[in-house]
């Protein structure tokens, strides 16, 4: 850890209000304020990173609240840092409960935006900013969580360990040391995972505890030739023969799938949709080889992802010059592979839909690691529906598969299982992670503290 760094910590750590420090306020208004406070950091990747900075702010506030402070270390990595907590538990033979998250954030561009995305706002029953959604309001309001638990003086008999990446979004490179640090933990609840749907009228309509993701994958396909001048075409050219082997991999479909996860998922969900996507769920949960089913699913974006592996072009290059014919075109298939299935399977079913041996095919993925389902275990489920019932009484609670990719891969790429359970509910038309105007309903606040309190007694005691 370098002389600069500490200093950097040490000045952050007095600069913060003494109503920070004091935790005076309700647990409610004091995991808002704090939540406000770490949506003020511009932690995004590259020049003027403030993730340090802000991890300085997120140690100081548990210190102020009762942790020992060589119990709470940051750990800086090239431009950015982690933080890992530990409230050690009663009984140092039990494995600790992880609670899972990250302070970076996708970049935001003030010119873009209505408000300046890093001067939190709260106006008509929403927090905004950047990272309201994903996810620094979760991540304040576990801290929130933790700091009212120590205050009423509860002594966990598990041990738990707070664990914030710092580039999660980018190159989860912390991730990945985080997890590996953190390999012989019980089990990972991931705060950035699971959540609850709001309907369009504020009515919460289901909550998903996040299970398995899919695995990321980016495949580069490529034709080079000679090429030539443009006033002598031949008929071999590297832009004709990618795109024809692109519009067949476009066309093609990978093999419909379902696990208990996506089976669970399906069956809870379709009571809730209009009558054709209802019956297509209950019909594919209950035979996913069903054809109609397969074509009602397949065409709505919003579910296509949840029956199996699909791979798309993102990005597509060609050619030299406009007087010339191309030597070399290039272009990136993305693809979310279904929990179980190897990456490298897929791209060798790519190459023979492609079926152009010219067209070479390469993994050029990052930051992925391809993992299975986490066990559905009765003690963790059990937990989260007790305490979902108890801010939300009759919501239903049923398992989900995330199409995206979030930092449960690497604790389950070293053994631990991790589930997504971020209590946070919000309309669908509310949903703004990753773009303009991100924000969140504060009515979860209050919610959210009883949720993680509950939950946490539940698995920790």
């Amino acid at each position: 850890m370098t002389l600069k760094f500490l200093l950097t910590c040490a000045a952050m750590t007095a600069a913060i209000p003494a109503s920070a420090q004091t935790q005076t306020q309700t647990p409610a208004a004091n995991g808002l304020e704090i939540a406000k406070k770490m949506i003020a950091f511009r932690s995004v990747r590259g020049p003027g990173n403030q993730t340090p900075q802000l991890a300085a702010y997120v140690k100081a506030t548990l210190v102020a609240g009762g942790f020992a402070a060589n119990d709470v270390t940051i750990t800086p990595v090239d431009d950015t840092a982690y933080l890992i907590a530990t409230w050690r538990g009663s009984d140092a033979a039990l494995k600790p409960i992880v609670l899972s998250g990250h302070i970076d954030v996708v970049e935001a561009k003030p010119a873009d935006w209505q408000r300046d995305p890093f001067v939190p706002v709260v106006e008509n029953g929403y927090l905004y900013g950047r990272g309201a959604t994903d996810m620094k309001l979760d991540a304040a309001l576990v801290i929130a969580t933790l700091l009212d638990m120590k205050k009423a003086g509860y002594t966990p008999r598990r041990g738990i360990v707070l664990a914030l990446s710092g580039d999660e979004e980018t190159a989860m490179k912390t991730s990945a040391m985080i997890a590996e640090k953190l390999k012989g933990s019980e089990m990972a609840l991931n705060i950035d995972g699971g959540g609850g749907l709001y309907a369009e009228n504020g009515k919460a309509e289901y909550f998903t505890i996040g299970a398995a993701e899919k695995t990321y994958a980016d495949f580069q396909l490529e034709v080079t030739n000679p090429g030539g001048h443009s006033s002598a075409p031949r008929k071999v050219n590297a832009i004709n023969a990618l795109s024809a082997a692109l519009v067949r991999i476009g066309n093609y479909r990978f093999t419909p799938q379902l696990s208990p996860i996506t089976k669970g998922y399906f069956e809870g969900v379709a009571p809730r949709q209009t009558p054709e996507i209802g019956a297509a769920m209950r019909a594919f949960a209950a035979n996913p080889e069903d054809r109609k089913a397969i074509e009602t699913l397949a065409a709505n974006p919003g579910y296509v992802g949840q029956i199996g592996t699909t791979c798309v072009t993102t990005m597509i290059s060609g050619g030299h010059a406009q007087n010339a014919l191309p030597q070399r075109a290039t272009a990136n298939i993305n693809c979310r592979i279904f929990p179980g299935v190897k990456p490298a399977a897929v791209m060798a079913e790519l190459e023979r839909v492609a079926a152009d041996p010219s067209v070479k095919f390469s993994d050029v993925t990052e930051g992925s690691n391809p993992t299975d389902a986490s066990p559905l275990r009765a003690d963790l489920t059990g937990a989260v529906k007790t305490a979902m019932g108890r801010i939300r009484p009759g919501v239903p609670v049923f398992p989900s598969m995330s199409a995206g990719a979030s930092d449960s891969m690497w604790y389950r790429s070293v053994g631990v299982p991790s589930y997504g359970v971020s209590p946070t509910f919000i309309k669908q038309s509310d949903d703004f992670s990753h773009g303009l105007n991100e924000r969140t309903p504060i009515d979860n606040v209050p919610l959210a503290i009883t949720y993680y309190r509950s939950l946490l007694t539940d698995l920790t005691k």
